[in-house]
């Protein structure tokens, strides 16, 4: 099994800055990540080294709260696709999954997903650590009917990450065609295999290195 190919190398902080990122670009390319995923701002920046090679370029939309409005996610979606990302992962409105409105959080995810078809994948962040184990059902139908590509554990900024028991909630919900990703707190080979196991058809790590390489490291997301 080629790990690299499941990880999308991520660097979300807000005070990341140029140099960090040129350094993430070149090691997706060195290790043959999947993805890089990074903020919107250094989209331009990332597709630049990456655009003569087989890393995608992926962002993150509605980030990290997903309180945004439908339409200045669909605004977002399309202005990072312009900038060379071909993979958007969205936050859903959680506050209106908790509320039950779930038409507005069915209109929020087909909302990036129609502004993405054809140039993006979408992988919908549904932030488990603030669901119960109902919502998160809910949210991965909802992923479904909506049309998107995947359907994501977290943001890593809400204090909880991916574990192996939302892995296999989450694959069990949306079936086989629809990928899962396991972003926040996957750090090391053996968790990232456990969470393949699971379902996982993409890891979400800033840890990416170490977990090619079989250490332990660091990852916020």
């Amino acid at each position: 099994m080629e790990l690299s190919k499941f990880i999308d190398h991520t660097l979300l902080k807000p005070d990341t800055n140029k140099e960090q990122i040129v350094a993430l670009a070149n090691e997706a390319k060195e290790y043959g990540f999947a993805s890089v995923c990074v903020n919107p701002a250094w989209i331009n920046v990332s597709f630049e080294i990456l655009k003569e090679t087989d890393v995608k370029v992926c962002t993150v939309i509605g980030f990290p709260l997903g309180a945004s409005t439908p339409e200045v996610k669909a605004y977002e979606t399309k202005d990072a696709i312009e900038k060379g990302a071909t993979e958007v992962d969205m936050v859903i409105n959680i506050g209106a999954l908790k509320t039950g409105d779930h038409d507005l959080v069915l209109r929020d995810i087909k909302a990036v997903v129609d502004a993405a078809k054809g140039n993006a994948l979408t992988k919908v962040i549904i932030e488990t650590s603030l669901l119960t184990e109902e919502e998160k059902v809910k949210a991965c139908e909802l992923s479904v009917k909506a049309g998107a590509d995947y359907v994501k554990t977290s943001t890593g900024f809400s204090g909880g990450g991916a574990s192996v028991e939302d892995i296999k909630l989450m694959r069990k919900t949306v079936g086989p065609d629809i990928g899962v990703k396991a972003s926040g707190g996957v750090r090391d080979r053996q968790g990232t295999l456990a969470m393949i196991e699971a379902g996982a058809t993409r890891i979400g790590a800033s840890a990416g290195i170490a977990i090619v390489k079989g250490e332990e490291g660091t990852s916020d997301y």
